[in-house]
């Protein structure tokens, strides 16, 4: 099932990634897209994640199209000014691409080619509002499309903050983004439930799909690094105390996620998991979520 009938439907949505890896080898891609084929509504296709220079989204997305897959592209505003996103977005609609998530996007200082000029013309809103617009048949400088564009645009929000105020300020984004177009949104890893379900009485009153962000912890270590450096990520002691008694590192990470899934089922419209390298791993997940 396609990602917005899935969610227009009311059916607990599942998505996942994948990364473009750098250079043009696009075998892991073909082969993790057969994996994922009738187990997923979606898979999102990242745009120079963490500013590292890779295979283009909308390249990759393209590949998906035609493995029958349900491709969403990311949209990051840091490369590109207005005359280039716009010039991708009807790109990608000539290619079938029907998805798009808009993204702020790192900074370039964060990546591998650190020197890089960033533009950051848009902001993830006004990117939203310029997706409604070319859906309308326009460009941002009011010209008519020939042949408008018809994509499901979705936005990203951070459901887990360390303040009231930051708490409150995403809330805030979430409802621009929304006046904005947003049909959906996906979020940060969620590992603490209570917390999460806390957001959600909240954003209940926006009446948009909201897809809980799932990463599987690999090692101790990961997790006490995501909550050091990675904003809006808070693993709870109890998982990492978890995950250190565990024999078999790899397995507890599994079934915590699978857990973590069915512990959000009754909060949420859906799942986003970001396997980040473990791609494959993802029907093994679904299987102990007891969703396949």
């Amino acid at each position: 099932m396609a990602l917005k009938e899935a969610l227009e439907s009311g059916k607990f949505t599942i998505t996942t990634e994948v990364g473009p890896l750098k250079g043009t080898d696009t075998s892991e891609i073909l082969e993790v897209a057969e994996l994922l084929d009738g187990k997923v509504d979606g898979v999102n296709v990242t745009d120079q994640q963490s500013a590292v220079m890779r295979l283009g989204s909308l390249a990759t997305c393209s590949l998906l199209v035609e493995k029958g897959l349900d491709p969403i592209f990311q949209m990051t505003c840091r490369d590109r000014n207005r005359i280039a996103l716009q010039s991708d977005l009807l790109n990608a609609h000539v290619f079938g691409i029907k998805n798009v998530l808009a993204i702020t996007g790192d900074f370039p200082t964060l990546g591998d080619h650190p020197d890089a000029a960033d533009v950051y013309d848009l902001d993830s809103v006004q990117l939203v509002w310029t997706i409604r617009r070319m859906n309308e048949g326009y460009d941002l400088a009011g010209n008519e499309l020939q042949g408008k564009t018809d994509f499901f645009v979705g936005a990203v929000v951070t459901p887990l903050t360390d303040t009231e105020a930051a708490f409150e300020l995403q809330l805030i984004k979430m409802e621009k983004k929304i006046e904005a177009g947003a049909r959906f949104f996906q979020t940060q890893a969620v590992y603490d439930v209570d917390a999460f379900e806390k957001f959600m009485k909240r954003a209940e009153e926006f009446d948009v799909p909201v897809l809980a962000g799932i990463i599987p912890l690999k090692s101790v270590g990961m997790a006490r690094y995501m909550n050091k450096n990675v904003a809006g990520v808070f693993v709870p002691e109890h998982l990492i105390d978890e995950m250190a008694k565990a024999e078999d590192k790899t397995t507890k990470g599994l079934e915590i996620a699978a857990r973590l899934i069915n512990d959000l089922k009754d909060l949420c419209q859906g799942v986003h998991i970001m396997a980040i390298g473990w791609e494959k791993k993802v029907p093994q997940i679904l299987q102990l979520a007891n969703l396949t």
